[in-house]
């Protein structure tokens, strides 16, 4: 049997509880009898923060199987076991090796261990056994915060509960008096006071008055111990403000306030500001201000930020008029405490009175804002409406109008400087803008700085001006295989104008057109129907249905739009499946249709070809140049190469040198002469054979020759010069006399007559062989 020796006794313990060491009931209230066993479960009681110097002693383990002998070791194991707590082998003692604290750990479970000390083997169970640490007062009880904010309505009653605040202390709160705490108040009396138990903070004081003081440091203590002496203790510091009620009425300092108003002030401007004073703060010093019995001119608003009067003008003023005012203004609270109230008037009086000065005013117009109706397509010039202003001062000086050129741009209005008569300056219409809107400007003539403006709007009135025509473009299709009187499309239309008793539009087609109908349906729309059925692509794949719509203002418009009908191909429900024309077959079975459409194109066509030969044998000319003398100014065309300097048959210079040989009288052969009596040409002077009077004569000629042809004709004479000192270049007139001519000087003039050169040296005669 392992006996558990106390540190003062060597009684055993039994399970539980140390009374059972005397018999006495454990916990639940039995009374255990020790039964005869090898090993005993008891437990051991230390005190914490131990201050000695040596290992604290614990307790002693012995067994029944330990004769003295030295054959018995104890072994200790669990928490702590070898370095807390540790064991002598051979007498059992357990001693604490360090200080423990309870409120770190508050209880150590072990398990002991009876071995043979040779063969190591055990010699009595194992045994659990604990060590419960004891406490002693070594924690001062601690707030949560350093210092608590809180508050209390000012003058409430004695007993209010203000704020709870309470400390934590770290001891055994079953053991003793250790963490049995007392609160206490230190500082704040007399104005509060805190419950000894809880820790609640209450009012003390009756009738505490927020406007005389408003915050309060109160300090509260935790003590232990139940507040003995010697017990540890704590503080926290209490901020508490008292928060303010509605105990005090506005009241204004000064009975009587002057205010000073220019006459030119704006309706709705403010000219003065009064204020009462609330000791009150937030929502109990919010303040209305009111006219008393209301007027006219005048009204009083509460600026809400600064909760001032802020006096605003109502109605014009007019110097001229009054000059003088007095009104009286109350002040209230917008928020009552009914616990207040009683005994007490939360509202005041001051009265005001208002000096109205002169200033130099400009212009009012008789209205704001001109509202003008004109007709549109209105002449230029005509009549659209008057604006009239004066001056208000006393001196009613003139004025002057015009109208501001920013708000009409295009420059559709002007108005008379004198007397404000608005004309149109360009015709107006309706669909392109139904108002126009204008300032107009009136000036003082003699302060020009004097300026009022007045918008003026002016509405366009409708005219009837405009046709109807189709509301959209329609995509209509008849299938080939319709009936008779079957609706084909729906159409509608739209119309630009607006007249007073609405649209009211007319639809209607040729009464002869064999394909279609149409029936109007009386709400501005029409049903379009077939008028027989067997319509084919191979004979028509399209129809233009002109459709005329008429509206019923005055004077009637009416158009006419174009309905495209595409002839479709249908399945049996009529929906369509294509509508592009059919190929024709070639085969012996043309329908009709078919073969007058051939044999009109085949007709056209001839008449093209027969119109075409026609002509050409009527603009067929005779030959050019008749015989050598004839010569005409006339532009000749060849297409083919010329031979160039080789080339000298082509035109024959000595018929402009003789001008006198030509047939004056031949009319031109590249036109169709419209006169019986043709104009003669004059023949030139005989003695002026030179070429150049000779082209200025035919110049002049065709100036002034009224047969000429109606289109620009070209004349090209060619004429040299003379005095070269290379003389004549040309080919003209050399077939004569090329053999009297040495051309060898021409490969003296150098690279570009090196060409020339070969081509007339080589056509030397003395050349030849």
């Amino acid at each position: 049997m392992l006996s558990i020796l106390w540190p003062s006794t060597a009684l055993p313990f039994t399970p539980g509880n140390i009374g059972n060491l005397f018999g006495m009931p454990d916990s639940d209230g039995r009374v255990l009898q020790r039964s005869k066993r090898g090993w005993m479960w008891n437990q051991f009681f230390l005190l914490e923060e131990y201050a000695g110097n040596d290992h604290q002693y614990v307790g002693k383990l012995h067994s029944n199987m330990d004769r003295g002998a030295g054959n018995v070791k104890y072994v200790l194991t669990g928490e702590g076991a070898g370095s807390l707590f540790l064991i002598d082998e051979k007498s059992g003692d357990i001693h604490a090796t360090k200080r423990l604290d309870r409120e770190e750990k508050a209880m150590y479970t072990l398990v002991a261990k009876v071995l043979d000390r040779n063969t190591n083997t055990e010699l009595e169970p194992d045994t659990e056994f604990n060590i419960k640490i004891h406490d002693i007062n070594d924690n001062e009880p601690k707030f949560a915060k350093e210092i608590y904010f809180a508050s209390v309505p000012e003058m409430s009653e004695v007993g209010t509960s203000v704020v709870t605040v309470t400390a934590d202390d770290a001891d055994d709160q079953t053991y003793g008096n250790s963490a049995k705490l007392v609160y206490s108040i230190l500082q704040g009396q007399p104005y509060f006071s805190v419950d000894s138990e809880n820790g609640t903070i209450k009012t003390a004081l009756p009738g505490m008055d927020r406007e005389v003081k408003e915050n309060y440091q109160v300090v509260i203590q935790a003590k232990d111990m139940a507040g003995q002496m010697g017990g540890l203790s704590g503080t926290t510091t209490v901020s508490i403000t008292l928060s303010d009620v509605n105990d005090s009425p506005p009241r204004f300092a000064n009975h009587s306030f002057r205010v000073t108003a220019v006459e030119s002030t704006e309706i709705g401007g403010a000219i003065g500001r009064i204020k009462a004073d609330d000791p009150d703060v937030g929502r109990n010093a919010e303040m209305e201000y009111s006219i008393v019995g209301g007027h006219d001119i005048f009204n009083i608003i509460t600026d809400q930020t600064t909760q001032e009067g802020v006096i605003i003008i109502k109605n014009a003023l007019d110097y001229e008029s009054k000059r003088d005012y007095e009104f009286r203004v109350e002040v209230r609270n917008t928020y009552l405490d009914a616990r207040f109230i009683h005994g007490l008037q939360f509202k005041d009086y001051a009265t005001v009175k208002v000096t109205v000065e002169d200033v130099d005013e400009p212009p009012v117009f008789t209205r704001n804002p001109y509202i003008i109706e004109v007709h549109e397509d209105t002449a230029a010039g005509s009549f659209v409406g008057v604006v009239s202003a004066r001056d208000p001062d006393a001196d009613n000086k003139p004025v002057k109008y015009s109208i501001d050129r920013h708000t009409d741009l295009e420059r559709l209005f002007n108005i008379d400087s004198v007397n404000g008569t608005i004309t149109t300056l360009k015709a107006l219409d309706r669909e392109m803008s139904k108002w126009h809107n204008i300032s107009v400007v009136a000036t003082e003539i003699n302060n020009p700085r004097q300026t009022t403006r007045v918008p003026v709007f002016i509405k366009v009135l409708d005219v009837n001006d405009n046709a109807p025509e189709f509301a959209m473009s329609y995509d209509t299709f008849v299938c080939e295989n319709v009936k008779a009187a079957q609706l084909i499309q729906t159409i509608s239309a739209v119309d630009t104008d607006e007249p007073l008793v609405g649209h009211k539009f007319v639809f209607s087609i040729s009464a002869t057109n064999p394909n279609f109908t149409i029936v109007d349906r009386e709400d501005n729309t029409a049903n379009i129907l077939t008028r027989r059925g067997g319509f084919s692509r191979r004979e028509m794949s399209m129809y233009f249905l002109p459709v005329v719509i008429s509206d019923n203002d005055y004077p009637i418009q009416s158009s006419t739009s174009t309905l495209i009908v595409r002839v479709c191909a249908c399945d049996s429900r009529g929906n369509m499946q294509t509508c592009n024309p059919e190929v024709l077959p070639f085969s012996d079975g043309l329908t009709t249709g078919a073969l007058v459409a051939i044999l009109l194109c085949v007709i056209i066509l001839l008449m093209i070809v027969v119109l075409f030969a026609a002509l050409r044998r009527q603009r067929k000319k005779e030959p050019l140049i008749i015989s050598k003398e004839d010569v005409r100014d006339n532009v000749v065309s060849y297409n083919d190469e010329g031979g160039g300097e080789e080339d000298t048959q082509a035109f024959d210079i000595g018929t402009l040198r003789n001008p006198e040989v030509m047939d004056a009288n031949k009319l031109r052969r590249d036109i169709i002469p419209e006169m019986l009596f043709p104009f003669r040409r004059t023949s030139p002077i005989k003695d002026n054979t030179d070429v150049r009077y000779f082209i200025n004569g035919r110049l002049q000629e065709n100036d002034l020759d009224p047969t000429a042809p109606p289109y620009d004709s070209l004349a090209t004479y060619a004429y040299e010069g003379s005095g070269s000192l290379a003389e004549s270049l040309s080919s003209l007139e050399s077939a004569a006399t090329e053999g009297d001519h040495d051309y060898d000087y021409l490969s003296n003039w150098g690279t570009p007559f090196k060409k020339l050169a070969e081509m007339y040296i080589a056509k030397s005669p003395d050349r030849q062989t």
